[in-house]
């Protein structure tokens, strides 16, 4: 298991109810390529973009522009002016956004416990043993 699902996983434990960091609508997966070309570095062009997203996917800078439109209709990015081009940059933060999805998928898929998640992990023997002390730590530190 990576670091990233300890991440998601304490951030369920954790959950904050405030509902910051939420797009008003889920993000489809080709939006969420576009949102990681944008975490990994922000404000960028729509070519910016583009470019940055050719190594995963071979979309015109159209497509782009049109994914990058439904992200600001859903209040996930926001573009600035520049002269005559629109820097995009992101409005919700990579670990708010990890943090509602995995709060969701715990809701959906094992009615609000994280524990029947993390069995089903562990069964699926997707824990590693550095994974189990991560989690060791984090359930520590949440009894204190």
């Amino acid at each position: 298991m990576t670091t990233s699902v300890i991440n998601a996983i304490t951030s369920v434990v954790a959950k904050d109810e405030s509902g910051a960091g939420q797009v008003s609508e889920k993000i489809s997966e080709a939006e969420l390529v576009v949102m990681e070309a944008l975490w990994e570095q922000s404000p960028q062009t729509a070519s910016d973009v583009a470019e940055r997203v050719a190594r995963e996917r071979d979309w015109s800078v159209q497509t782009v522009k049109t994914l990058l439109s439904r992200l600001m209709a859903k209040d996930a990015i926001a573009a600035d002016q520049d002269g005559r081009r629109f820097l995009y940059r992101p409005l919700v933060q990579r670990d708010d956004y990890v943090a509602g999805e995995s709060g969701r998928l715990v809701n959906r898929l094992f009615g609000g416990r994280v524990s029947p998640l993390v069995a089903q992990l562990a069964q699926q023997d997707q824990l590693t043993a550095d994974d189990i002390a991560e989690l060791e730590e984090i359930l520590k530190g949440l009894k204190s």
